[in-house]
C-alpha cells in the first residue's frame, strides 16, 4: 500500500519559522487544516505545535479538532450551509459568513444554544468566490450588528482561490479601509482584518503589507513552504513536510511507444505518437497508486531520482506508470519511489482511504 508520510520535525520547523515572522509583525494567525481531511494522527501533530486557532471547511473536521483539543479556537471558513448551522454553532467558535439570512439563522441558533457566535464577514475583492460586494458592505454590517447572539470579530477576503486574482497592496489597503469605515460609522472596533493567506506572505516579506492587515490564515505555506508568487520554496522552509512513498509492483523493459489501434483511454485522453521514439525502450515501473488517489500532475519526483530520468507517463484508476530510463540505481520490484507533492495532490491523498498515513518522528 502507498504511504503518505508527515515529517514531524519539518512541520515543527516550518511552524516556528512562520510563528516568529508573524509575532515580529504583531499579526495573529491560525492554521488551515482542511488539507488534512480530519486525519486524526496528522491533526494531533499540528495541535501539538501549540496552535491557538484552527481553520477548516468541514464540520466533521471541526468536530474532530474539538475532540482532540477543546480549548483551541475553531474557525469554519466558508459560508454556513443552513442545514449545518446547529453543528457549526456547536463546534465552531467562529464562522465566515456572507449571507444575511444565514447569519440570522446563526443568531437564532446561538441563542438556542446559549452562546455568542463570532463571525468574520467576507468581502468580495475580485476573485469572485465568496464575499459581500463592496457597495453593500456598510448596509450589510448595519443589519448584522442588530442581531443578538452574534459578535463580529473581523472582516476578510480571499485571493487566488478561484480565478487566480493575486493580493496587492492596493487591494489590501482597500480591505483595511472597509474596517475603518465600519468602525467609525458604527462606533465599533472590529479586531481582525483577515486579508492574509499563504499567497499574501510575499507581500509581508517585501514590506508591502498594509499595517491594517492583522490576521492570517495559513495552510499551504506551512505544509509546503511555497511562495505562490514565484513557485519557489521560501528560504529557510521545508517543501517536503508531506511525502508520498509508493511501491514498485512491476518493473520491465518495454517499448516507449504503444502498438495497435489507439482510442481514448477511460480518462478521455488520446495518446499522440512520437515517431522519434519508435524502436526505443525504457525501464517502465508500475506503482501502487492511481487516479483514485491523486492526479499525476501534482507529483514531484524526489531529487534522488534525477539520474534515473524518472518521468511520470500516466495513470489508470489504481496504477501509476513511470519511466526510469536506464534504471541506473538498479530498482527492482518491491522497492519504493518517493514523491514530493503539490497542495491538491496531498489533499486527494489525504482523502483517499486506500493510502495509509504515517507520522515520521
Amino acid at each position: 500500500m502507498a504511504v503518505l508520510k508527515l515529517y514531524r520535525d519539518k512541520l515543527k520547523h516550518n511552524y516556528k519559522y512562520l510563528d516568529k515572522v508573524f509575532k515580529e509583525h504583531n499579526i495573529d494567525w491560525g492554521i488551515v487544516t482542511k488539507l488534512l481531511c480530519g486525519e486524526e494522527a496528522f491533526l494531533k501533530e499540528v495541535l501539538a505545535l501549540g496552535v491557538r486557532e484552527i481553520h477548516d471547511s468541514r464540520v466533521t473536521n471541526i468536530k474532530a479538532i474539538k475532540k482532540v483539543a477543546p480549548d483551541v479556537q475553531t474557525v469554519y471558513i466558508k459560508p454556513s450551509p443552513k442545514k449545518s448551522i446547529p453543528e457549526i454553532v456547536k463546534y465552531a467558535d467562529v464562522s465566515f459568513e456572507t449571507e444575511l439570512d444565514t447569519i440570522r439563522m446563526v443568531s437564532e441558533e446561538a441563542l438556542r444554544q446559549g452562546k455568542v457566535h463570532k463571525i468574520i464577514i467576507m468581502i468580495e475583492m475580485g476573485d469572485l468566490r465568496e464575499g459581500v460586494m463592496g457597495d453593500d458592505v456598510v448596509s450589510f454590517y448595519e443589519k448584522v450588528f442588530e442581531l443578538p447572539g452574534i459578535s463580529v470579530v473581523g472582516l476578510g477576503a480571499n485571493f487566488n482561490c478561484l480565478h487566480g486574482v493575486m493580493p496587492t497592496r492596493d487591494k489590501l489597503i482597500q480591505l483595511s479601509l472597509y474596517k475603518q469605515i465600519i468602525d467609525a460609522k458604527f462606533n465599533k472596533v472590529i479586531p481582525w482584518v483577515s486579508g492574509g493567506t499563504s499567497v499574501t506572505i510575499p507581500l509581508l516579506f517585501n514590506h508591502q503589507l498594509p499595517q491594517g492587515i492583522n490576521h492570517f490564515r495559513i495552510g499551504e505555506a506551512l505544509f509546503f513552504g511555497l511562495n505562490l508568487f514565484t513557485g519557489e520554496t521560501f528560504d529557510g522552509m521545508h517543501n517536503d513536510v508531506l511525502e508520498l512513498e509508493t511501491e514498485i509492483i512491476e518493473l520491465t523493459v518495454k517499448p516507449m511507444v504503444p502498438s495497435g489501434m489507439l482510442a481514448e483511454n477511460p480518462s478521455g485522453e488520446s495518446y499522440e505518437l512520437d515517431e522519434s521514439l519508435y524502436g526505443k525502450t525504457s525501464h517502465r515501473a508500475i506503482l501502487d497508486v492511481g487516479l483514485l488517489d491523486i492526479n499525476p500532475k501534482f507529483l514531484i519526483p524526489e531529487d534522488g531520482h534525477e539520474k534515473e530520468k524518472l518521468s511520470v507517463i500516466g495513470a489508470s484508476s489504481d496504477m501509476l506508470v513511470v519511466e526510469l530510463g536506464e534504471n541506473q540505481s538498479g530498482y527492482k520490484v518491491g522497492d519504493t519511489l518517493r514523491f514530493k507533492l503539490r497542495y491538491m495532490g496531498a489533499l486527494s491523498l489525504l482523502n483517499s482511504r486506500y493510502v495509509s498515513k504515517e507520522v515520521i518522528a
